[in-house]
């Protein structure tokens, strides 16, 4: 069973980054080349976690918000073994759109922002049309429905001259040709950009809470369905960065059999990607079995990933709890 150690996890953090691994078979670490060479096929890169790492390496303040995020995250988990469940049994958090668009194509249309709404409420709720895919060994995990909804509150959109965007934040700032965002303590706001090389997205983690850069950064090939680029076209991407934003970590624990701090999510020596099929063996510590490559926070193509586990859904309803890091979206 994975163990939640405070101190042993930020001081990881403070620690020289671990690279993604994309071994499948056992514990031998291998570089993960996020970069791709011509003709070879596009594979998922999310950095929210070297983000994060780079932000508790430089302030002390978001070092010490995290920790009591992990320490309440814990506590709420153990009050839900006693019976102890969210007040109203679900949140709606409201969403702003922010479309920075330089073409015709990146300045996504209403009804596509629509969709990527429509699918993220499917794949909280655990009503996704994939989700008679979840392998029996993992029925008994599933999350079902994770009670935390989105309404799109607004779509603020913006021209830009930019060609290409980076994971420095200028989006999210006015001055640097950005959005400013809308009010983040009480909405979650989300950046589309027209592109950011291998960066499918981004998102911050709830020790960010109401920062001025908090929320999630997507590439406009990735979001929603229509026009989407394969194989990352089914609106997965949002599902994927959301659930950063509501502290889950990448299921491998961005380590060679790493923790992602879920009890029921499989340790895995490393992240999967294209579309793999079931059962998917891994070695780690001695035992060998299928891992759940088909979580959404795995970095599989979009049509392979279909799930959150039951441990997940814990940790998102703490952080949108009356007492958790991301109260303020109950109050808009």
């Amino acid at each position: 069973m994975k163990k939640l150690v405070l101190g042993a996890l930020v001081l990881g953090f403070m620690s020289a980054c671990n690279s993604d691994n994309l071994s499948n078979q056992n514990e031998e670490s291998q570089n993960n080349l996020t970069a791709s060479s011509p003709g070879a096929a596009l594979r998922r890169g999310c950095a929210s976690e070297e983000i994060r790492k780079n932000a508790l390496q430089s302030s002390a303040d978001l070092r010490q918000k995290y920790s009591e995020l992990e320490s309440r995250t814990e506590k709420f988990e153990n009050d839900l073994k006693l019976g102890k469940v969210l007040s109203d049994g679900s949140v709606e958090i409201p969403v702003v759109v922010n479309v920075l668009y330089r073409t015709s194509s990146e300045n996504l249309s209403d009804s596509r922002i629509a969709e990527q709404i429509a699918v993220l409420n499917a794949d909280y709720a655990g009503s996704n049309s994939d989700a008679y895919k979840i392998p029996n060994e993992f029925q008994n995990v599933k999350a079902g429905d994770v009670k935390v909804k989105f309404r799109l509150a607004n779509t603020v959109r913006k021209s830009t001259t930019k060609t290409s965007w980076s994971t420095n934040d200028a989006m999210k700032k006015a001055s640097s040709g950005g959005i400013d965002a809308t009010s983040p303590s009480n909405y979650l706001n989300i950046w589309v950009v027209g592109n950011m090389g291998q960066i499918l997205g981004y998102a911050t983690f709830p020790e960010s809470a109401g920062l001025w850069n908090d929320g999630v950064v997507i590439a406009a090939p990735y979001f929603g369905k229509t026009g989407a680029s394969s194989p990352f076209n089914l609106g997965r991407t949002a599902t994927h960065e959301v659930g950063h934003y509501l502290n889950l970590r990448h299921i491998w624990g961005d380590a060679n059999c790493g923790n992602d701090l879920v009890a029921d999510t499989p340790t895995q020596t490393g992240a999967n990607s294209g579309k793999p099929s079931y059962p998917l063996y891994n070695t780690c510590s001695g035992t060998q079995r299928s891992v759940m490559f088909m979580n959404y926070m795995d970095y599989v193509d979009d049509a392979a990933m279909f799930m959150f586990s039951a441990g997940q859904r814990s940790r998102m309803q703490s952080v949108v709890a009356s007492s958790g890091a991301r109260s303020g979206l109950r109050l808009y």
